[in-house]
């Protein structure tokens, strides 16, 4: 089923992967000039927080999840990337530190792009400057409702809320009617959602028995995306 219609995915996805989609060629090739490809097994510190960034990262295979750790140890994730997005590119524009860290979700292939070339593209190319400042501000209404939520909205209804932005990242090969899997531990879903895991467990079985979806393993099978939908209550 195909949520166009029925929910603002715009409004709760960044939608970086469109910077750098068919930039003109002298531009990419300013940009790439230096790049390096590296792979990225599953858990794998892409950058730390607090560090120094060196270039931004562009994601060639795989997902990467964007967070930040407490005092106690606790990640909150802030953001959840995909194939085709690009990453770190914040604290190079701001000239200051990673204000957060990322690391693969899943095996990931990433590419490098050092920090002069970045900026260097950048000076020289107005399309690749006009997106990436309307990207930035499409984050910062993504993050805005990301944080009106967790603070207006029941546990239940955010685990909803992730459950349809993680289906739409999760579509391979979409077919009308087909189940979506995402493949996510449950402590990194809690740490989406801003809960414990065991509330995240214990929901999860709620909706199970609600005939929404089901569970194998670190699988969650979307099965009725218009029931999460009506839990979420976005509006």
């Amino acid at each position: 089923m195909s949520i166009q219609g029925l929910f603002p995915i715009d409004k709760w996805d960044f939608k970086s992967e469109s910077v750098l989609q068919d930039l003109p060629p002298e531009d990419l090739k300013l940009l790439l000039a230096h790049k390096s490809e590296d792979a990225y097994k599953k858990g794998e510190v892409i950058f730390r927080e607090g560090a120094y960034p060196t270039g931004i990262f562009y994601i060639t295979e795989g997902k990467v999840k964007k967070y930040k750790v407490d005092k106690d140890g606790k990640e909150q994730i802030l953001y959840v990337a995909n194939k085709g997005e690009i990453i770190g590119y914040h604290a190079i524009l701001s000239e200051d530190r990673y204000p957060d860290a990322a690391a693969a979700l899943e095996a990931s292939v990433i590419t490098f792009i050092p920090r002069e070339d970045f900026l260097a593209a950048i000076q020289n190319s107005p399309v690749l400057s006009k997106r990436l400042l309307k990207t930035l501000s499409h984050e910062f209404t993504v993050l805005t409702n990301s944080l009106s939520a967790l603070g207006q909205k029941t546990v239940r209804q955010r685990l909803a809320l992730h459950l349809i932005v993680l289906r739409e990242k999760y579509k391979v090969d979409f077919q009308p009617g087909d189940p979506v899997v995402i493949n996510m531990r449950r402590e990194d879903l809690a740490g989406i959602v801003g809960t414990a895991r065991e509330n995240v467990i214990r929901i999860l079985k709620e909706f199970k028995e609600e005939e929404i979806l089901q569970t194998k393993g670190a699988q969650i099978i979307i099965y009725d995306i218009g029931k999460l939908i009506a839990i979420a209550d976005w509006k």
